[in-house]
């Protein structure tokens, strides 16, 4: 094993001292010697040879020795850190716990055995490299920890960007939505969106494994390929969520990630939902604060674990009338816990969204939002938290979708024909 280079300072007024020192670190290939006559000089000379040792004799004429060690520790001298060893003419009890208190490292009576003094040499200065190698990777971690830090703000940034904006909800005339999302980490893993073409508002929520950068990558590829489907009007569901799945199995193997995700997606037209993917319970939430809760398991199968879920895909299809509406949330909500290690729990979560049913989709997005964070209180939040409201406001209900007459008057028009394909399918 190669050895670290050693650069050993002498701060000594006696020339003869300097020599025999000299002498008997000669034959030691890996140790080079300096040698300072002038203590005033020494920091100048410490700065120029840049030691790993300094050996400091305690009686010199143009400065008191304890003085000098003074100096060496100073807060902001180049030598602050540097194994200090004092060399005196005799053991003195005093004088040497006045050197310790000030900061010298060891205490030599010289001259000493010359085996002694290269130990000596050699402890002390493979300790302090060794702090020198551990702060250099310390700071280099810290700069890689800042770097990545921009990179997951980047992304993180990225992710609420492609949040659906106020005025895209607003601009849904038939329904009243809410949204929210708040990471645990920098980064979250979970997934809501709302899209809006044609008439027909696609409403998917998703919660990838995990949370953090490889979580958040899988969030924003799933939010591209859920819009590029919408886009070219693949309304089945299952071949929206089996193009989807191959997708985002692919890209997640070439990224030779374990990531997958829960995955609901909820197509509405004219007060009809089709739901549609395996992910948390859908509450349905009738007028008045009547809960429905729509178990998803046999609805679906997680996002990028198998490469073929056709035959796990199914749908299902809830009407809506005034005052009716749906609650999607991602475990966040139901299994946060508080300081006592008590989850929120799914009952709370419905008790909540039922006694302010009254309000608007964003007065009940808030009271549940609000009291899991009461729940939690001092407890660090552990995983993403989602949760989208949408309540049916008043409409003009299509009729007649088995009326022939209509059906043909229907398909004239592109965007009906559309949601009459979807749901008849």
């Amino acid at each position: 094993m190669v050895e670290d280079p050693i650069t050993v300072l002498l701060i000594d007024d006696q020339p003869m001292i300097a020599e025999a020192v000299r002498r008997m670190l000669l034959p030691e290939k890996d140790i080079t010697f300096h040698y300072c006559s002038d203590p005033t000089q020494a920091l100048t000379v410490a700065k120029s040879c840049q030691p790993t040792v300094i050996l400091q004799d305690l009686v010199m004429p143009e400065m008191e020795g304890l003085v000098l060690v003074r100096f060496l520790r100073a807060q902001n001298a180049v030598t602050k850190y540097v194994p200090l060893i004092v060399l005196s003419s005799k053991e003195e009890p005093v004088i040497k716990a006045k050197a310790f208190a000030l900061g010298a490292n060891d205490y030599i009576v010289k001259l000493p055995d010359k085996a002694e003094l290269i130990a000596r040499i050699r402890y002390h200065s493979k300790a302090y490299v060794n702090l020198l190698k551990r702060n250099e990777a310390e700071a280099i971690l810290q700069s890689e920890n800042i770097r990545m830090s921009k990179e997951l703000d980047m992304l993180r940034q990225m992710q609420q960007m492609i949040l659906p904006t106020s005025d895209e909800l607003n601009a849904i005339e038939c329904l009243d939505i809410a949204g929210y999302m708040e990471p645990a980490d920098e980064v979250g893993g979970d997934y809501y969106d709302v899209l809006y073409t044609d008439d027909i508002v696609t409403i998917a929520i998703g919660d990838v494994t995990g949370h953090g950068l490889e979580s958040g990558i899988v969030m924003v590829m799933t939010q591209t390929a859920v819009r590029t489907l919408k886009e070219i009007r693949e309304l089945d569901p299952v071949k929206f969520l089996d193009a989807l799945n191959r997708t985002i199995y692919k890209n997640v193997r070439r990224m030779n990630s374990e990531k997958n995700l829960t995955l609901v997606v909820l197509t509405y037209s004219e007060g009809k939902i089709s739901i549609s993917g395996q992910h948390e319970e859908t509450i349905v939430v009738r007028n008045g604060g009547h809960i429905e809760r729509v178990n998803t398991m046999d609805l679906g199968f997680p996002i990028g674990l198998d490469e073929d879920i056709t035959d796990f895909i199914n749908h299902t299809i809830i009407e809506l009338n005034v005052g009716d509406g749906v609650v999607l949330y991602t475990d966040g909500i139901p299994e946060a816990y508080n300081m006592e290690k008590k989850q929120y729990g799914i009952e709370k979560l419905c008790e909540v969204i039922s006694q302010h049913w009254h309000g608007s989709a964003e007065q009940v997005k808030q009271a549940v939002i609000d009291d899991v964070k009461r729940h939690i209180g001092e407890q660090k939040v552990f995983d993403d938290i989602t949760l989208v409201v949408v309540k049916q406001k008043p409409f003009e209900r299509l009729e007649a979708f088995e009326d022939e007459e209509s059906f043909e008057e229907v398909k004239k028009n592109v965007n009906k024909r559309q949601k009459l394909r979807f749901f008849r399918n």
